[in-house]
């Protein structure tokens, strides 16, 4: 019996120590795995890319940063963003988006909402706080805390921007040549409300301002590009497009099915944006809307962020193909109607990290796009966006 408690003793201590082990560097490792950095460089960046890209206003409207255990005031060797990288690529504004819940087995034709949750596993394996195990508001709001806290600690270089005022000081000290990056806060479907329209208080008042209404599932509101039933708008979802449409938010159609576009560009006229996707007549996959929907969307005065990974892409992940994608955009949907919608960190694998955006803006020029052009996509199309719709 003594010689049998031993080897208990000895088997727990085992299980402590493994548990530790992927309590400690389980996440970094998940974290490195999900989003890597497929470099295909070294990306010819000339001195007329850099001196238009030093002189320009950059922002991209999607990063799922939040999710993983990072400081990001910190630089890492993993994951395509933090504050360090955005500041060497010239980033003014971004948008860091809350992921509440992803179904096991995610892919980009049929999931169900009824599908074991990873953001659960995620939660749980990355020590977050025990409320957010549950809820998927209190996820929400714990990246919003994150990020909050981020900004405390970031020596007045990283900004949140809740309202119109808060943007034109970040836009005004960035002119005057202080280093600092704009961040909103966001949500990649409003199934955090948990079908409570009180919660968008919540929601707003830790700071989100960009809401989407679908992520990967068939959601209260309506259906997913990738759920099951490919539903409009629900009753729900109508008085939460109505609700945005009442403040100073932005609605973001990414992830939504077909049917709940067009539902949405049926009952307002404020303008919408699709945060991270890609152009369908350039790689025509289903992740891509079709063109005479983004037309649709783009009449409404919003934007179109264009993502870096390859599903959006057809593979063309490197400065060149992006900037060929940026192009044909453009000739579809108007200039003023293109902006950047990275999805990093969102467990995809792009050819360059935030840091490298000159690197685009290189490639833009290469080719033929004007610099005029280029200032608008890579940056004035989104804060023309955000000052319609910020208070």
């Amino acid at each position: 019996m003594r010689i049998f408690g031993k080897w208990l003793g000895r088997l727990l201590l085992l299980v402590l120590l493994g548990l530790g082990a992927f309590l400690w560097f389980g996440p970094g490792i998940a974290d490195k795995l999900m989003n890597p950095v497929d470099y295909r460089g070294p990306y010819t960046v000339t001195n007329a890319a850099q001196t238009l890209h030093d002189g320009m206003i950059v922002g991209d409207w999607h990063a799922d940063t939040m999710l993983w255990t990072r400081d990001i005031n910190q630089r890492y060797d993993r994951g395509h963003v933090d504050l360090p990288r955005l500041i060497e690529g010239g980033v003014g504004l971004q948008v860091f988006t809350a992921v509440t819940k992803s179904p096991s087995g995610l892919n980009y034709d049929e999931n169900s909402a009824e599908a074991w949750d990873d953001i659960t596993t995620l939660s749980m394996a990355q020590l977050w706080p025990p409320r957010t195990w549950t809820s998927l508001l209190e996820r929400a709001l714990y990246q919003a805390e994150k990020l909050h806290e981020a900004e405390a600690d970031s020596d007045g270089r990283l900004r949140i921007i809740r309202t119109r005022a808060d943007l034109d000081a970040v836009l005004a000290a960035r002119t005057s040549g202080e280093t600092v990056v704009g961040g909103l806060l966001g949500v990649e479907g409003a199934h955090p409300l948990e079908l409570k329209l009180e919660n968008l208080d919540k929601l707003e008042a830790a700071g989100h301002r960009v809401i989407g209404l679908q992520h990967f599932f068939d959601n209260g509101l309506g259906g997913s590009l990738h759920g099951i039933s490919g539903a409009g708008l629900t009753d729900f979802g109508r008085d939460v497009v109505r609700e945005i449409a009442s403040r100073g938010l932005v609605l973001d159609l990414a992830h939504s099915s077909p049917q709940v576009a067009w539902d949405v560009l049926a009952i307002t006229d404020m303008p919408l944006i699709v945060s991270h996707t890609g152009l369908h007549s350039f790689c025509p996959v289903k992740r891509n809307f079709p063109d005479d929907l983004m037309i649709a969307i783009a009449q409404t005065g919003g934007s179109i962020g264009l993502g870096y990974w390859g599903e959006v892409a057809c593979g063309q992940i490197e400065p060149a193909g992006i900037a060929a994608m940026i192009k044909a955009a453009i000739n579809v949907l108007g200039e003023d109607h293109v902006s950047l919608g990275s999805d990093y960190d969102g467990t995809v694998k792009t050819a360059f990290d935030t840091s490298e955006l000159a690197a685009l803006t290189s490639a833009l020029l290469e080719a033929g796009v004007s610099a005029a052009q280029i200032r608008k996509v890579m940056g004035k199309n989104m804060v023309r966006v955000l000052r319609a719709r910020l208070n």
